[in-house]
C-alpha cells in the first residue's frame, strides 16, 4: 500500500517490515492483521487492514467494508506498539537505546 500523509509518502513495498501482529486468521469480520515497518528515512508508519467490523472498517453511511490504511508513528509509538503486542526481538534490534536490564 502506498499512501501521502502530511507531504510524506508511505510506502509498504519500499520500507522494511519490522513486525506482524493480528487478533485472530480467517475472513472473521472483527479479524484485524497490522504490519510495523520503518522507512529507509528512519520514520516508523503502521499499514493496518480487517474485516466490516475491524478497527480498520471502512464506513459507509449504515454500512461497512474491510478496508485497510497507514499510521504514521513515533519512534515511541513504535516501541509502545511492539511492547503491547510482545514483539521482543524487534524491541532489541530496532530500540536497545531504549532498554535496559533490570
Amino acid at each position: 500500500m502506498k499512501t501521502t500523509i502530511s507531504n510524506k509518502v508511505y510506502d509498504t513495498s519500499k520500507a522494511t517490515l519490522v513486525a506482524e501482529a493480528s487478533n485472530h486468521g480467517g475472513n472473521d469480520f472483527h479479524a484485524w492483521t497490522e504490519d510495523l515497518y520503518r522507512t529507509s528515512k528512519g520514520n516508523w508508519f503502521l499499514h493496518g487492514r480487517g474485516g466490516a467490523m475491524s478497527k480498520y472498517a471502512d464506513r459507509y453511511l449504515k454500512s461497512s467494508t474491510d478496508g485497510e490504511r497507514i499510521v504514521p508513528m513515533t519512534a515511541e509509538e513504535a516501541y509502545a506498539w511492539c511492547e503491547e503486542h510482545g514483539r521482543q526481538d524487534a524491541i532489541e534490534r530496532h530500540f536497545s537505546n531504549l532498554i535496559e536490564d533490570a
